[in-house]
């Protein structure tokens, strides 16, 4: 039986440990670059078994919150390489997140103060975090204007794009595409934010068509799916997404999934950050993996969402290959250790979660001290 801190494969990716440090956005990268401080931030939790960047828009379209890193610039793909090259001096692996907001934006951050983007003309209930003055709130998202189709292959290029300057220039060891929580391929595959009537929207195969075209764009760009990951989330009511059907959809976006060798399939399971079950929400996520291998899926299957230590445990022992997790990483640097010798978790000051610089951010003790 695997343990937690066993190596584990995660398709081209060889791995020490099975623990995963989840994305957090935490907005410290002013004009979208990623800063010194941010290396430092990575380069403390490198004894993960593999991290995974906060989100990080492939282009200023996709930008949805102030202060969060891109990836369709010179200057931050030259922060991005800093962060690797911390990373993989402490012997660490690090892949990108690649981030598309869709709707989850504000005017203030879109170019040219345009409306922000979605499948459907239909404004999200959430909020967005703006920087004025020095001060950040959250705030109301803007309305959005549908994307027409013709816009939809350009959409595409920015994920293959983006994933491709990741890993030849910004030495990233692989990318996760964001289709979960609400953004802008999970908009697509939801029927509450996607009332299309084209080839985009209606059935479930039109509605995952957006992420099995950025999906197969990222393969072919990296010349293989074996440092592609991709994170779903089929029941989180993050950013005011729903679907009727999340058994039948998801299972339909698995089996088109299997074919295409990627390193690892990430699921969050239940509410994101919240709740692991939603009574209003049932799911199957074992039913799911095991659709995943029957239909030849050899990636990873990496779960998240609330874990702990004998949690943890106990999903390795049931399946799971690697096991993410989020907030505990944010006090915690040194986690792997922390889980190993059982020792207590440090809290977090989530007064710094947003914003901010060295507190609450690179100032967590490790238990050496």
């Amino acid at each position: 039986m695997p343990s937690l801190f066993e190596p584990a494969v995660a398709g081209d990716l060889q791995l020490p440990n099975r623990i995963v440090m989840a994305p957090l956005t935490r907005n410290r990268a002013p004009g979208a670059i990623p800063t010194p401080l941010m290396a430092t931030y990575y380069a403390q939790r490198a004894s993960a078994g593999l991290l995974i960047s906060e989100a990080t828009a492939v282009s200023h379209q996709g930008q949805g919150y102030a202060d969060v890193p891109g990836l369709y610039g010179t200057e931050q793909l030259d922060g991005w390489k800093r962060v690797t090259g911390a990373v993989h001096a402490e012997g660490g692996r690090i892949v990108c997140q690649l981030w598309h907001v869709g709707r989850v934006s504000h005017v203030d951050l879109q170019p040219g103060g345009q409306a922000p983007v979605a499948p459907s003309a239909i404004a999200a209930r959430t909020k967005t975090y703006l920087i004025k003055d020095g001060q950040g709130s959250f705030v109301d998202t803007s309305a959005p204007r549908a994307l027409a189709a013709e816009e939809l292959p350009g959409i595409v290029h920015d994920f293959a794009h983006a994933a491709l300057h990741a890993v030849k220039t910004a030495g990233f060891d692989g990318v996760e595409i964001h289709a979960a929580n609400g953004y802008l391929i999970d908009q697509f595959l939801k029927r509450g934010s996607n009332q299309r009537t084209d080839d985009y929207g209606g059935s479930i195969a039109n509605r995952a068509r957006l992420l099995l075209e950025v999906t197969r764009a990222v393969v072919d760009a990296l010349g293989g799916g074996g440092r592609v990951g991709i994170r779903l989330s089929p029941v989180t009511p993050a950013n005011d997404v729903h679907d009727p059907e999340p058994q039948a959809l998801f299972e339909h976006v698995v089996r088109q999934l299997a074919p295409l060798g990627l390193a690892y399939v990430h699921v969050i399971e239940g509410s994101t950050g919240g709740p692991r079950e939603l009574p209003d929400r049932p799911f199957d996520y074992d039913a799911l993996r095991r659709l995943y291998r029957e239909a030849g899926g050899t990636g990873a299957w990496m779960v998240n969402n609330g874990y702990d230590g004998t949690l943890a445990d106990t999903a390795v022992a049931q399946g799971a290959d690697l096991v993410a997790f989020g907030r505990p990483f944010i006090a915690n640097p040194d986690l792997v250790e922390r889980l190993r010798a059982g020792a207590p978790l440090a809290k977090a000051d989530k007064t710094t979660f947003y914003g901010g610089g060295a507190q609450g951010y690179t100032d967590y003790p490790t238990l050496a001290g």
